[in-house]
């Protein structure tokens, strides 16, 4: 019986399938391929006898029925989400339909695969839900987030990801389905869409276009990288309590403007720009419509109870993440033929 991982195609979910593959377990990859998901993420392991890969959208309750009668699934490990803040001031729509219906909709699909198993199996089944530490909203100077933190989303994103959290939890709690929640820091790492901060800086400083930085670049995000968030993910699935939250971070505060600085530090060691160092080209631009100034995440618990801890630093993991990129143009190249174009987005207009 094989783990089905939804949005498996995407940053994150590409990161854990690769890893259990790895491993030697059996996954099934679904994945609706929007702009963000992409089966060049999964090329190493997609004709791979232990991989499959079902084309669905998780809003589609008898496709996802198909799916978990195709391949009776010992665990589902729910990543597929709209997940950038920016877009989502722009379109919250879409948020609120795959993260909010499509959440609900896989929970039934799952509920109902599950009751139909036998009883070593149905014991063994796991529903791990994958969100953010967004939904908690914003830190002052001091303290981190943990698994007691209250909910407090401020964005269109971080709201339909804390409407997802607690439709996984309900169904714990009223249902009796062995669900888990993680909320996880700011990941980073190879094949992350080009929106996010990290390759949108690298791959303009590449081109030799303005880095913005949104406001004096004081936000403080919690930085991790994407094989140790994988990581967790696992240790979640094969040890986490049902009923539990579990809060993953990376040690990695830093202002945004100090991680625009670091990107481009690495470039100017790595690909060196003849015309000068990489900031020069940092502009500081309108900051974005609520943004929240700081986040940091307090992962004792699941260092405790689970032995989990990141392996990558910051500086490790972006010094990886910058080579990744630069030895991979033409994943890059794939992936701006679509519909984004290193533009700004997320400016609020109607």
């Amino acid at each position: 019986m094989s783990i089905l991982v939804t949005g498996g195609a995407g940053f994150i979910g590409s990161a854990l399938v690769r890893g259990l593959v790895a491993e030697g377990r059996g996954v099934v990859t679904v994945d609706k391929l929007t702009y963000a998901g992409n089966l060049d993420s999964l090329a190493s392991v997609l004709h791979d006898p232990l991989h499959a890969f079902e084309q669905v959208d998780v809003c589609d309750g008898p496709a996802l029925r198909g799916v978990f009668e195709r391949h009776r699934p010992a665990a589902v490990v729910h990543l597929a989400a709209e997940s950038h803040v920016d877009r989502s001031i722009d379109g919250p729509g879409d948020f609120v339909r795959t993260n909010v219906v499509g959440t609900f909709t896989l929970l039934e699909e799952a509920r109902r695969h599950w009751l139909s198993l036998g009883g070593a199996d149905r014991g063994r089944f796991r529903f791990v839900h994958v969100s953010t530490d967004e939904v908690f909203g914003s830190l002052g100077a001091e303290g981190r987030f943990d698994e007691a933190t209250p909910y407090r989303p401020s964005s269109p994103y971080s709201a339909s990801k804390a409407g997802s959290d607690h439709l996984v939890q309900a169904w714990h709690h009223t249902y009796g389905m062995p669900t888990l929640t993680t909320n996880c820091s700011n990941n980073y790492g190879p094949y992350q869409f080009p929106e996010k901060l990290i390759p949108h800086v690298l791959l303009n400083a590449l081109e030799g276009r303005p880095l913005p930085v949104y406001g004096r670049g004081e936000n403080v995000r919690d930085w991790l990288f994407v094989d140790d968030h994988a990581a967790a993910l696992a240790a979640v699935l094969d040890r986490g309590r049902p009923g539990e939250t579990y809060a993953v971070g990376g040690d990695g505060e830093r202002r945004n403007l100090d991680v625009v600085r670091a990107v481009c530090r690495a470039l100017d060691e790595l690909r060196p720009d003849p015309t000068g160092p990489h900031e020069r080209l940092i502009r500081f631009v309108e900051d974005r419509p609520g943004h929240d100034l700081r986040y940091a995440v307090d992962a004792s618990k699941i260092r405790a109870e689970l032995g989990w801890a990141p392996r990558e630093s910051f500086e490790t993991g972006l010094r990886c993440t910058v080579r990744w990129y630069l030895d991979n143009p033409e994943w890059c190249g794939r992936v701006l033929s679509g519909a984004y174009r290193l533009e700004r987005i997320g400016v609020g207009a109607a």
